[in-house]
Protein backbone atom coordinates (compact mmCIF):
# COMPACT_ATOMS: atom_id res chain seq x y z
CA UNK A 1 0.00 0.00 0.00
CA UNK A 2 1.13 3.50 -0.83
CA UNK A 3 0.18 6.63 1.06
CA UNK A 4 -1.24 9.53 -0.93
CA UNK A 5 -2.71 12.97 -0.38
CA UNK A 6 -5.76 13.96 -2.42
CA UNK A 7 -6.29 17.70 -2.84
CA UNK A 8 -9.84 18.42 -3.99
CA UNK A 9 -10.37 21.81 -5.59
CA UNK A 10 -13.26 24.04 -4.60
CA UNK A 11 -14.71 22.00 -1.73
CA UNK A 12 -16.67 23.95 0.91
CA UNK A 13 -15.68 27.35 -0.49
CA UNK A 14 -18.23 30.14 -0.23
CA UNK A 15 -21.06 27.71 0.48
CA UNK A 16 -20.48 25.87 -2.80
CA UNK A 17 -19.68 22.19 -3.34
CA UNK A 18 -20.52 21.41 0.26
CA UNK A 19 -18.99 18.11 1.28
CA UNK A 20 -18.63 17.30 4.99
CA UNK A 21 -15.35 15.57 5.72
CA UNK A 22 -17.15 12.57 7.26
CA UNK A 23 -18.90 12.09 3.92
CA UNK A 24 -15.62 12.49 2.04
CA UNK A 25 -14.03 9.83 4.25
CA UNK A 26 -16.99 7.54 3.54
CA UNK A 27 -16.51 8.05 -0.20
CA UNK A 28 -12.84 7.10 0.16
CA UNK A 29 -13.77 4.04 2.23
CA UNK A 30 -16.22 3.02 -0.51
CA UNK A 31 -13.35 3.14 -3.00
CA UNK A 32 -11.43 0.62 -0.88
CA UNK A 33 -8.86 3.08 0.45
CA UNK A 34 -7.51 2.62 3.98
CA UNK A 35 -5.90 4.75 6.71
CA UNK A 36 -8.08 7.69 5.70
CA UNK A 37 -7.68 11.07 7.41
CA UNK A 38 -8.84 14.55 6.47
CA UNK A 39 -7.43 17.94 7.36
CA UNK A 40 -9.69 20.98 7.70
CA UNK A 41 -12.84 21.36 5.60
CA UNK A 42 -11.29 22.24 2.24
CA UNK A 43 -10.84 18.81 0.71
CA UNK A 44 -7.52 17.48 1.96
CA UNK A 45 -7.53 13.71 2.38
CA UNK A 46 -4.68 11.38 3.28
CA UNK A 47 -5.19 7.72 2.37
CA UNK A 48 -3.51 4.46 1.45
CA UNK A 49 -4.13 2.68 -1.84
CA UNK A 50 -2.73 -0.32 -3.65
CA UNK A 51 -2.71 1.65 -6.90
CA UNK A 52 0.43 3.29 -8.23
CA UNK A 53 -1.40 5.39 -10.86
CA UNK A 54 -1.95 8.86 -9.40
CA UNK A 55 -3.78 10.18 -12.48
CA UNK A 56 -6.20 7.23 -12.38
CA UNK A 57 -6.76 7.82 -8.65
CA UNK A 58 -7.55 11.49 -9.36
CA UNK A 59 -10.21 10.52 -11.91
CA UNK A 60 -11.60 7.77 -9.66
CA UNK A 61 -11.99 10.14 -6.71
CA UNK A 62 -13.49 12.94 -8.82
CA UNK A 63 -16.00 10.50 -10.35
CA UNK A 64 -16.91 9.09 -6.92
CA UNK A 65 -17.54 12.58 -5.50
CA UNK A 66 -19.74 13.35 -8.51
CA UNK A 67 -21.69 10.11 -8.05
CA UNK A 68 -22.21 10.78 -4.34
CA UNK A 69 -22.71 14.55 -4.35
CA UNK A 70 -23.71 15.60 -7.86
CA UNK A 71 -20.85 18.00 -8.50
CA UNK A 72 -17.56 17.52 -10.29
CA UNK A 73 -14.34 18.65 -8.62
CA UNK A 74 -10.79 18.45 -9.91
CA UNK A 75 -8.55 16.27 -7.75
CA UNK A 76 -4.77 16.22 -7.59
CA UNK A 77 -3.22 13.17 -5.95
CA UNK A 78 0.31 13.47 -4.54
CA UNK A 79 2.67 11.26 -2.59
CA UNK A 80 4.03 12.66 0.70
CA UNK A 81 7.52 12.92 -0.83
CA UNK A 82 6.07 15.21 -3.51
CA UNK A 83 4.72 17.47 -0.76
CA UNK A 84 8.15 17.39 0.90
CA UNK A 85 9.74 18.38 -2.41
CA UNK A 86 7.27 21.25 -2.79
CA UNK A 87 8.19 22.49 0.69
CA UNK A 88 11.92 22.16 0.11
CA UNK A 89 11.67 24.00 -3.24
CA UNK A 90 9.61 26.84 -1.73
CA UNK A 91 11.51 29.99 -2.68
CA UNK A 92 9.66 31.98 0.00
CA UNK A 93 11.10 30.16 2.99
CA UNK A 94 11.75 33.32 5.02
CA UNK A 95 10.65 32.89 8.66
CA UNK A 96 9.40 36.49 8.63
CA UNK A 97 6.80 35.69 5.96
CA UNK A 98 3.34 34.79 7.18
CA UNK A 99 2.63 31.12 6.32
CA UNK A 100 -0.97 31.98 5.47
CA UNK A 101 0.23 34.37 2.75
CA UNK A 102 2.52 31.92 0.90
CA UNK A 103 0.50 29.71 -1.44
CA UNK A 104 1.31 26.55 -3.35
CA UNK A 105 -0.71 26.01 -6.52
CA UNK A 106 -0.26 22.32 -7.27
CA UNK A 107 -0.36 21.69 -11.01
CA UNK A 108 -1.98 18.65 -12.59
CA UNK A 109 0.91 18.68 -15.07
CA UNK A 110 3.65 21.04 -16.21
CA UNK A 111 2.55 24.49 -17.36
CA UNK A 112 4.17 24.13 -20.78
CA UNK A 113 2.64 27.28 -22.28
CA UNK A 114 1.62 29.68 -19.50
CA UNK A 115 0.17 33.05 -20.43
CA UNK A 116 3.12 35.11 -19.21
CA UNK A 117 1.50 38.39 -20.27
CA UNK A 118 -1.59 37.63 -18.18
CA UNK A 119 0.56 36.68 -15.20
CA UNK A 120 2.52 39.94 -15.50
CA UNK A 121 -0.71 41.95 -15.85
CA UNK A 122 -2.40 40.28 -12.86
CA UNK A 123 0.56 40.22 -10.48
CA UNK A 124 0.48 42.96 -7.85
CA UNK A 125 3.73 44.86 -7.22
CA UNK A 126 3.96 43.36 -3.72
CA UNK A 127 3.53 39.77 -4.93
CA UNK A 128 6.33 37.34 -5.66
CA UNK A 129 5.98 34.26 -7.86
CA UNK A 130 7.97 31.20 -8.84
CA UNK A 131 7.01 28.36 -11.19
CA UNK A 132 8.32 24.79 -11.27
CA UNK A 133 7.01 21.81 -13.23
CA UNK A 134 4.75 20.85 -10.31
CA UNK A 135 4.01 23.97 -8.28
CA UNK A 136 3.28 27.64 -8.87
CA UNK A 137 4.35 29.50 -5.73
CA UNK A 138 2.73 32.81 -4.83
CA UNK A 139 3.71 35.05 -1.96
CA UNK A 140 0.73 37.38 -1.53
CA UNK A 141 1.66 39.64 1.42
CA UNK A 142 -1.53 41.71 0.99
CA UNK A 143 -3.66 38.57 1.32
CA UNK A 144 -4.97 36.01 -1.14
CA UNK A 145 -8.36 37.71 -1.28
CA UNK A 146 -6.78 40.80 -2.84
CA UNK A 147 -4.72 38.87 -5.35
CA UNK A 148 -6.05 38.99 -8.90
CA UNK A 149 -3.35 36.51 -9.88
CA UNK A 150 -4.53 33.96 -7.33
CA UNK A 151 -8.06 34.17 -8.68
CA UNK A 152 -6.91 33.70 -12.29
CA UNK A 153 -3.88 31.43 -11.78
CA UNK A 154 -5.41 28.39 -13.44
CA UNK A 155 -6.40 30.25 -16.61
CA UNK A 156 -3.02 32.01 -16.76
CA UNK A 157 -1.07 28.79 -16.20
CA UNK A 158 -3.31 26.92 -18.66
CA UNK A 159 -3.33 23.77 -16.55
CA UNK A 160 -5.68 22.63 -13.75
CA UNK A 161 -4.43 23.63 -10.29
CA UNK A 162 -5.50 23.54 -6.67
CA UNK A 163 -3.99 25.86 -4.07
CA UNK A 164 -3.05 25.45 -0.42
CA UNK A 165 -1.20 27.84 1.84
CA UNK A 166 2.11 27.01 3.47
CA UNK A 167 0.50 26.33 6.83
CA UNK A 168 -1.89 23.79 5.31
CA UNK A 169 0.81 22.02 3.27
CA UNK A 170 2.97 21.75 6.38
CA UNK A 171 0.12 20.36 8.49
CA UNK A 172 -0.93 17.82 5.84
CA UNK A 173 2.63 16.57 5.63
CA UNK A 174 2.80 16.21 9.42
CA UNK A 175 -0.27 13.95 9.27
CA UNK A 176 1.38 11.66 6.73
CA UNK A 177 3.23 8.64 8.07
CA UNK A 178 6.82 8.21 7.06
Amino acid sequence: MTQYVALLRGINVGGNNVLPMAELRAIFEGLGFTKIATYIQSGNCIFDSGSDDQKALSVLISDAVFAACGFKVPVIVLRPDELEDALSENPFDDPDLKPGRVHFFFLSGPAVNPDVEAIDRLQLPTEEIFLTDNVFYLNAPDGIGRSKLAAKAQSALRVPVTARNLRTVTMILRLCTK
